[in-house]
């Protein structure tokens, strides 16, 4: 049964006129801003991944290689999320038993990251074989299957990752129960400074701390950051997002995890951005910027006061992402 409202069965592909190759780049994200956990992301230009996909003879999904994954991620099709969604995609497709695809991944980023690793790959893998079989579906129909790669992956069916790096820009997760996904303002001048500390903060131990109940007042605060900020993006006001981008309901716990969070939080506010918090569930932290200068100079403070405490780090600075995914060759 397919996993999709709209039923994709009746869609009709002709295998002959299929491309040969292609290879795919999806873009890292920042999923929850701050202060919308589970419903806001974003995209950046970098960092991602690259999907490589192959047509071959034999019908089937298979893994060929994975690269830059430090032998973490699994090459069995059933368990890797990329080849596992392709797979799901062309059994909605009817296509199961007549292509054979092998996929080469790798990984630019790093896993556990909180930059969205499993969904940028998986989106690649999507849009390559989208691209692959001559895009007979639209990117709203490719995102129920980037979902499920989220529950294969987590074991949580969220869309804050993959919608960003799949729609590209600023996303907004209306809804669930139907999906319902918006896309939001992104001022020109906004820019992300991010810094990963490499530390372990595995997903599912960081979901884990969060409490099932808040308390009113609380959640009072946390709904008006979220509209002032969606108020400040529509409106371009950069003083209004950065008053916004504060997180009074999750952040407090996860700093918990994230090594000298504080400190980090202040230097980049020293150093003029305009906000600073954690990147999805961490340890990347980011600092929301007006212009590349100012998140350029938060990020090489931020690093050089890891390294004067001994902790490795990347960091990556970056404009919102508007165009998600893109194809990078075909043939």
């Amino acid at each position: 049964m397919s996993i999709v409202e709209n039923n994709i069965q009746e869609k009709r592909v002709d295998l002959a006129r299929a491309l040969h190759e292609v290879r795919v780049f999806a873009p890292a994200t920042v999923a929850n801003m701050i202060c919308g956990f589970d419903i806001l992301g974003f995209a950046v230009d970098k960092p991602g991944d690259e999907v490589y996909m192959e047509r071959v003879a034999e019908p089937g999904v298979r893994i060929r290689s994975i690269k830059g994954d430090d032998g973490r991620l699994p090459l069995d099709a059933d368990r890797n999320t990329v080849s596992a969604c392709v797979k799901m995609l062309l059994s909605d497709l009817g296509l199961a038993d007549q292509l054979g695809v092998e996929i080469e991944l790798t990984k630019h980023m790093p896993i556990g990251s909180g930059l969205g690793s499993s969904s940028a790959s998986t989106v690649a893998g999507l849009f390559a074989i989208n691209a692959l079989l001559g895009e007979p579906l639209s990117r709203e129909e490719l995102m129920p299957y980037c979902v499920e790669g989220e529950r294969l992956a987590c074991g949580h069916g969220h869309a804050d990752n993959v919608a960003p790096a799949l729609l590209g820009g600023i996303t907004l997760i209306k809804g669930y129960s139907p999906l319902d996904i918006q896309k939001l303002p992104v001022p020109e001048e906004l820019v992300a400074g991010i810094v990963f500390p490499q530390v372990d903060v595995p997903t599912r131990d960081a979901r884990q701390l969060i409490k099932e109940k808040v308390a009113l007042k609380d959640a009072v605060v946390q709904w008006g950051n979220i509209a002032g900020l969606i108020a400040g993006l529509y409106e371009k006001d950069y003083d209004l997002i950065g008053r916004s981008m504060q997180d009074v309901l999750i952040e407090p716990t996860r700093a918990i995890l994230i090594p000298e969070f504080y400190e980090m939080k202040r230097i980049a506010m020293e150093a003029g951005a305009l906000a600073f918090g954690i990147s999805g569930s961490g340890p990347s932290v980011v600092a929301i910027s007006r212009g590349a200068e100012a998140a350029q100079q938060a990020v090489d403070r931020i690093q050089a006061h890891l390294t004067a405490h001994g902790i490795d780090s990347l960091q990556f600075v970056s404009a919102v992402n508007g165009d998600g995914p893109r194809v990078l060759a075909k043939s």
